[in-house]
């Protein structure tokens, strides 16, 4: 697997909008985003496209995809970040030039329905993808510098990095009100079951995820490591549909050498308890050995960790909580 060049100081990156428009952005979530993202060094630039919107808040498939093709065959990018997520990506994926993004490995990153990208490219290029804020996300003003220092660990220092474990989250609408906000005490990452696992990450929103089940874009990597996160689309239902979507998922044929799990910390409002998952781990019936750590921090909440999907992962709980040793490496 080849991990693409390390951002550095100076280095420009592209905006695009493979799901929702950036559009939907309002000017002052895009002026935090630039200055955040510029305190790093990075110049900011946005695909051609970037804010056309149609009656769904995105834009054609063939205004999506050039805006991908453009941004990974311009020699000046070096770094590609998705606005936000949405419910479309996948209407890409038939569409694009997997042999244009293979020649080209770049930092490619984002979170939510970019997942069927970022696990696509893992797949189809062989190259590494990250887990990891939107540009959106940046736009943050409050609470967000463990989101920014994570990502700079994983994208733009050197060598193997220990994930993000932060003080407090939240999951309020920031958006809405970047002033008052509300933080919870985070009792950081548990082990549903000990154990120590090395292999390859793959992974992302659950229910993204499995849209690309049974088709060309699964990653089939040796050892899988699998990342799950999850939003609260599924209501007061959550736990059953959680269930069902990772029965489905473990039963794919590339999994069947899975070696661990990492589960991250849902939102509030799903109220997915440790008996919830000790359920799942009972029903899932997984081999001896296979370590389990739920509450991770990156997806739907916030502060957020910077995953490398089709990168080399060690998982090692130590036989404690407070002990849980999570090394990711090229």
């Amino acid at each position: 697997m080849i991990t693409p060049p390390r951002l550095k100081r100076g280095d420009r990156i592209r905006v695009i909008a493979p799901s929702r428009s950036l559009s939907i952005i309002s000017p002052e979530v895009r002026r935090v985003a630039d200055r955040t993202l510029g305190d790093l060094g990075l110049e900011v630039t946005f695909g051609r496209h970037a804010l056309e919107r149609d009656e769904y808040s995105s834009s054609s498939i063939e205004s999506r995809v050039a805006d991908l093709h453009d941004a990974f065959s311009d020699p000046s990018v070096q770094g590609v970040l998705t606005t936000i997520g949405g419910h479309n990506a996948n209407q890409l994926l038939p569409h694009i030039d997997f042999d244009l993004l293979r020649r080209n490995p770049k930092v490619f990153c984002g979170y939510s329905d970019v997942t069927v990208l970022l696990n696509a490219i893992v797949e189809r290029c062989g190259w590494t993808t990250y887990y990891g804020p939107h540009y959106s996300t940046f736009g943050v003003e409050r609470g967000n510098q463990p989101t920014v220092d994570a990502f700079r660990a994983a994208t733009q220092a050197d060598g193997p990095f220990a994930p993000l474990v932060s003080k407090e989250w939240s999951d309020d609408e920031w958006y809405i009100d970047q002033e008052r906000r509300e933080f919870h005490p985070n009792p950081g990452p548990r082990t549903l079951r000990e154990g120590r696992a090395e292999g390859t990450l793959i992974g992302g929103n659950l229910d993204t995820l499995n849209l690309i089940q049974g088709t060309p874009y699964f990653p089939s990597v040796p050892d899988p490591i699998l990342l799950i996160e999850e939003d609260d689309m599924a209501g007061p239902d959550f736990a059953i549909e959680f269930f069902r979507n990772m029965h489905s998922l473990l039963q794919q044929t590339e999994l069947k050498g899975l070696r661990g799990i990492l589960i991250a910390r849902c939102p509030a409002k799903v109220q997915l308890t440790s008996d919830d998952l000790h359920y799942l781990l009972r029903s899932l019936s997984l081999p001896s050995g296979i370590p389990v750590i739920a509450n991770v921090d990156t997806g739907h909440t916030l502060p957020m960790g910077t995953f490398p999907l089709g990168a080399k992962v060690t998982i090692d709980t130590e036989g404690s909580p407070d002990q849980i040793l999570l090394g990711l490496g090229d």
